[in-house]
């Protein structure tokens, strides 16, 4: 099974064709539109087995399957403590494993934007994690660790690791957070400024089934947004 993340930065139905190419099973998006509310009828035929979440129509999260494979929502909590965690999108796939797509944003929140976000949705969710992916923009890295909170990049991955899910792109390239030779996003798009803060994160059991990892190319996919697709093959 080969899946794909990527935050596509808006207009997914001008740029469906060229994520396409990568020919993946399954596409995590971030900043896409509903296809259900589009008028653009070739990007509706290729969404055709979906699942979206979004406060707005034009810039939501996306997960897009070939028809073959079976994606079904969970109903899990995005409130945490009377205040509602963005944008996260959990579903079962083929009724073998969980995955859960991440776009971490700052929602308003003084104290608890981005990775913070994840934090808390973690702390709603995580007793519902069995096998599991977590994949998407988590608009974070563990250089941005502040001392004095408890819900750094660095918190989160070893909550994660107690459960036994980890980083793929770690695992298959041995490197340590904060140290990673391959970034996902460039800072308004510029090679000066890049930045490793899209991921794909799994149980153990899919961890030993991973084949293939690799971020797409710089020259081809800064034309289309600021983040390059997160790639990954495993033989489930």
């Amino acid at each position: 099974m080969k899946l794909v993340t990527w935050n596509c930065n808006g207009a997914l139905r001008n740029k469906f064709e060229h994520i396409s190419e990568l020919n993946a099973d399954i596409y995590i998006i971030q900043e896409c539109e509903n296809p259900e509310l589009t008028k653009h009828q070739h990007y509706i035929s290729w969404a055709g087995n979906y699942l979206w979440k979004g406060d707005n129509k034009n810039k939501g999260i996306g997960v897009f399957a070939k028809n073959a494979t079976k994606i079904e929502l969970l109903n899990w909590s995005d409130t945490y403590k009377d205040h509602n965690v963005k944008h996260f999108l959990p579903c079962l796939v083929n009724d073998d494993f969980q995955l859960l797509s991440i776009w971490a944003s700052q929602n308003k929140s003084p104290n608890f934007g981005y990775i913070g976000q994840l934090w808390k949705y973690l702390e709603i969710n995580k007793s519902n994690f069995k096998k599991i992916i977590l994949a998407g923009d988590f608009n974070s890295n563990s250089i941005w660790d502040e001392w004095d909170r408890w819900w750094n990049h660095s918190d989160v991955v070893n909550d994660l690791t107690k459960m036994n899910i980890n980083s793929l792109c770690h695992h298959f390239y041995k490197e340590e957070q904060g140290k990673e030779s391959n970034p996902t996003f460039f800072l308004q798009r510029n090679i000066a400024k890049p930045y490793h803060i899209d991921y794909i994160f799994a149980s153990k059991e899919i961890e030993n089934c991973l084949t293939k990892f690799e971020v797409g190319e710089v020259d081809k996919w800064l034309n289309y947004s600021d983040h390059l697709p997160v790639i990954c093959e495993i033989n489930i």
